[in-house]
């Protein structure tokens, strides 16, 4: 997908986010209330953070599934370490955040180094840290409540929105410098793009793809700490969703899955429209099944019409186009 088409899906992921906020006054009129917008950054805050970590691995080719089990993990690491008085805080986190790191590195030493595939390599990773998670916890997580300063991100309001919401923009403003700006961003594409001449340009790809994995581990591990702020107190299923949730926001902001291709404001873009989809039908009442399915026909959806466009969109594709154009 060329530059020009990049720009035009991120800002389409944009506008279709907030054509469906408008629609979802025809559910309910509370939907377009300031308590559920706030309610939307405030959950898209937390996909964006894990999403930043999915893209850039997305961006270089590969794809990490074990982003939900280190989301886990950071919670229930928090939850038992630090009581809700905050003591060892400041030891903690940053602990928190180097063993999920060290995963993420643990998961590109095998798909750079071992050859393993990026799919299978990270779901056993994901599989390793949920048996540890279990034999650490006893099946019962030891918290009851989160540490009064990480709550308070997502309690305490500036100007009638969530702290966390306000930190999320410097955030963006970073990861998008990373990925989109940096010489560092510009070998992922190119390294994504064409792995091989990359290499023979002098790409230190083993290098990049420890390093992208490193990456998505620490921000699993900081979605972690944050989202047990959210909820309260941890859960063995509370980074469940964001696996698939990461994954759809990279898909639907209009990176590549393939690689070589993507930008992190589209990502951000499709944060924030799983957010509003998620309000929608959790005002609607659907069960985690119907969810997911709608979930999943999404990623597929935009998985075929981004290929159409990264294939320059084939006859076909045109043709409907045009006819589109002539009837309006």
């Amino acid at each position: 997908m060329g530059n020009s088409s990049l720009a035009r899906a991120v800002a389409g992921v944009f506008a279709v986010t907030a054509l469906l906020f408008l629609l979802s006054g025809l559910i309910s009129g509370a939907l377009l209330s300031a308590p559920s917008l706030r309610t939307v950054l405030l959950l898209g805050s937390f996909v964006i953070i894990a999403s930043f970590g999915q893209g850039i691995v997305i961006l270089l080719g590969g794809l990490d599934l074990s982003i939900g089990s280190l989301i886990t993990l950071g919670g229930v690491l928090l939850g038992a370490w630090v009581p809700e008085t905050n003591q060892n805080i400041t030891w903690a986190i940053p602990a928190i955040l180097l063993i999920g790191a060290g995963l993420g590195v643990f998961n590109g030493f095998g798909v750079a180094i071992l050859g393993i595939p990026a799919f299978i390599m990270t779901l056993a990773t994901g599989i390793i840290v949920e048996s540890v998670i279990l034999e650490f916890t006893q099946g019962a997580p030891a918290a009851n409540s989160a540490p009064t300063i990480i709550a308070a991100f997502s309690n305490t309001y500036l100007l009638g929105i969530p702290i966390l919401v306000w930190c999320i923009i410097p955030f963006i403003l970073a990861a998008a410098m990373v990925q989109d700006l940096s010489s560092f961003g510009r070998a992922i594409h190119g390294l994504g793009a064409n792995a091989k001449a990359a290499r023979i340009a002098g790409l230190r790809s083993n290098w990049l793809t420890i390093s992208c994995y490193a990456i998505s581990g620490f921000c699993a591990a900081l979605c972690g700490c944050l989202l047990l702020g959210f909820v309260g107190a941890p859960t063995l299923s509370m980074g469940d969703p964001y696996t698939i949730d990461s994954v759809a926001a990279v898909v639907v902001g209009g990176s590549s899955i393939l690689g070589g291709s993507g930008s992190f404001l589209g990502t951000v873009g499709g944060a924030l429209f799983l957010g509003v989809l998620s309000n929608d039908m959790t005002a609607l009442g659907m069960s985690a099944g119907w969810r997911t399915l709608i979930q999943g026909t999404i990623i597929i959806s935009a998985l075929i019409l981004f290929g159409a466009l990264q294939r320059g969109g084939s006859g076909q594709f045109k043709l409907m186009l045009a006819n589109l154009r002539a009837k309006n």
